[in-house]
This record gives C-alpha cells, structure tokens and sequence, in this order.
C-alpha cells in the first residue's frame, strides 16, 4: 500500500487507527497489539479481511508518525478510507487498544481526543463508548 496514490480500505482504516492509538505514547504494548489481533480476527466487520495487511498498515502508520505533519495525513488516510457509518465502530476499537494494558497515558488521551474530534463523534456516544471500554478491560 502506498500512502500517497492508494485509498485505505474501510478495514485498513479501522486497523491504521488501532495502531495509530497504540503507537501514540511510543510505547506498542503486547497486550495492546493481541487486542488489534483479537478484534481484526473476531468482529464481523473484518470478515475477508487479510491479517497479513496488519503488518502492512502498521508500517504506514509508523512512517507516517515519523513525518512533520504526519498526523494530519494519517488521519486523512483513515477518514477517506472510513465510512461515516463506522466512525463509532473506529472509536470503539481505538478506546479498546488505549484501555487494553490498564494504562492511559497523556499521548494516549489526547489521541482520542483528536480521533473524537476527526471522527466527530458526539460527547454522549464517545462517554458511552469510553466507559464500555473501562468495563471490558477492568481487572480484578
């Protein structure tokens, strides 16, 4: 895939922000990239999808971060690729990642603030949505 001539596919897009939240505070945990593999291996939305592509859109986002206005073009990828019918669905799985090592770091936090914000989701559904996630990832 080539970022600059090749659209993402609304699943690469899904994948490039689950990433892109785990990459956010330069600290890739493993329990982090299991909850990518687990949610790209088990929600429907990734029927058909290749996991290899993981891989590969991994390494975009990444380049992408490495680039002075890299974060507005990642999130330019993501949105041309996304459907407005899956930006909560996106959110979601970006609020899963973030809260999957018990650990939301500052980066962390203002990455979804931004994704809130690019994805336009409403106060109340991103609320909804966060405190899903809390519930999913508390430990005992």
């Amino acid at each position: 895939m080539n970022e600059t001539t090749t659209p993402m596919t609304p699943q690469d897009a899904l994948v490039a922000l689950m990433v892109a939240v785990s990459a956010s505070d330069e600290n890739m945990t493993t329990l982090e990239l299991l909850t990518i593999e687990r949610v790209v291996g088990h929600l429907p939305v990734f029927t058909d999808y290749d996991p290899d592509r993981i891989r590969v859109v991994s390494e975009v986002v990444l380049d992408l971060y490495a680039e002075e206005d890299g974060l507005d073009a990642l999130f330019g990828l993501i949105l041309a690729g996304l459907p407005d019918q899956l930006h909560e669905t996106a959110y979601a799985m970006a609020c899963d990642v973030a809260a999957a090592d018990g650990l939301l770091r500052e980066n962390e936090l203002m990455f979804l603030q931004e994704t809130r914000y690019q994805l336009n989701i409403d106060r109340l559904a991103a609320a909804a949505i966060e405190r899903g996630a809390r519930a999913r990832h508390r430990v005992i």
